[in-house]
């Protein structure tokens, strides 16, 4: 049997081994982590906009919402009922709690008293007033009565003044006529007589002029007391009321502490329990029942690299966990002006130690349009939202 020639070209030595290329052996494994490193560094260093500039935001840190308003005592006494039961629909102005309210209304009717008699007392300041006004139109009358009597006095004192005046000369005339034996005793003595008549009646004029004066002066005085009186009781018209508007403050006062008597409701809404029983004794700021309104909204805690572009009037999609494939539709109202850490009762101060950067959250607040499930939505349901951006 011949052999198969071998081909010299296509034969391999024995001693040659086949050598790798060093790019091959390492080359691949730098590109591959240069390409992860660049990879990982465009994630993190856009991330934030990548976040922020989607079309729907989304957030599980979000509740249902509405006011909650506990009701207390402005005024201390005895519960008499309690007219709601625990979790009970109530309307606007219920009667929610009664107080005893006898000593109160007591206080009322004292303080009315009160007012009644300071008017009582303005009206008669003001009748003294009139009386006084009556006494100076007195005085004034005799002032000129005084006035009168003065003139009448002085025309009589000058009337009388010429007789005496006259008799006089007659008597010096007739005097001067005795000593020439011209004419006799008698008509001296007569002369005599009527000088000294007239004289006494001159007198008797200035006594009642001297009179008549005084009690114009008298009368003068008495209508300054008078007009000072009447000044007084001026003055004291102001203080009265002055007066009457405190006891009418005070009135008002004991007013409203008697409808404190009365805890009413402040809105529509459902009460929770009851915390006061009747026969309880109450002070000052117990409280007595809670409210919460019939007004619904949600409230999304938003990351802050999420708020990019959510704004005012945005469309809002709510997945409410209670009720599963349900969706409520609602719009972006208001946007908190601070991040929630910033209205908490010990806000954060970064710069007292060691920095950790933490990403804050928002609180966004979405209005829930008309629906039939607002009725049964309780404030702390937990909500999935989902926000529409528009660019």
């Amino acid at each position: 049997m011949a052999s198969t020639p071998i081909t010299p070209a296509l034969a391999t030595p024995a001693h040659i081994t086949h050598k790798s290329s060093p790019w091959l052996k390492f080359g691949t494994p730098i590109v591959v982590i240069l390409l992860a490193l660049t990879i990982v560094y465009t994630i993190m260093h856009n991330w934030n906009s990548w976040e922020g500039g989607a079309t729907e935001q989304v957030t599980n840190d979000a509740f249902v919402r509405g006011d909650l308003t506990p009701l207390s005592t402005k005024v201390s006494g005895l519960v008499r009922n309690v007219n709601v039961g625990d979790y009970q629909t109530i309307h606007k102005g219920a009667l929610l709690v009664q107080l005893e309210d006898e000593d109160y209304r007591a206080q009322v009717a004292q303080a009315e008293a009160a007012v009644e008699a300071a008017k009582a007392a303005l009206e008669n300041n003001h009748r003294q007033r009139e009386l006084q006004e009556s006494r100076i139109q007195r005085a004034l009358a005799g002032i000129d009565q005084g006035n009168a009597q003065i003139a009448a006095a002085q025309a009589g004192k000058e009337a009388v003044q010429a007789d005496v005046t006259r008799t006089r000369a007659e008597r010096i005339r007739q005097e001067a006529l005795l000593k020439t034996n011209s004419t006799t005793q008698q008509k001296l003595e007569i002369a005599i007589a009527d000088e000294q008549r007239f004289a006494a009646q001159a007198a008797s004029r200035d006594a009642d002029l001297a009179q008549a004066r005084t009690l114009l002066r008298s009368n003068e005085l008495g209508v300054e007391a008078e007009r000072r009186t009447k000044t007084v009781l001026e003055s004291q018209e102001l203080q009265l009321l002055a007066d009457i508007h405190a006891k009418q403050a005070g009135l008002e006062v004991a007013q409203v502490n008697l409808n404190y008597t009365r805890i009413l409701a402040p809105a529509d809404g459902t009460v929770g329990e009851r915390q006061v029983r009747s026969g309880q004794l109450v002070s000052p700021g117990t409280q007595v029942i809670s409210i919460i309104e019939n007004a619904r909204w949600v409230q999304a805690n938003y990351r802050e690299t999420q708020l990019t572009n959510i704004k005012v009037g945005d469309p809002a999609e709510i997945r409410i966990d209670v009720y599963p494939g349900r969706i409520l539709q609602g719009i972006v109202t208001e946007i908190a002006p601070a991040s929630g850490s910033q209205f908490a009762l010990l806000p954060p101060d970064n710069a007292t130690g060691n920095f950790t950067k933490v990403v804050q959250r928002i609180p966004v607040k979405i209005a829930l349009k008309g629906t039939e499930l607002l009725p049964n939505l309780r404030p702390g349901l937990s909500t999935v939202v989902t926000i529409y951006t528009r660019k």
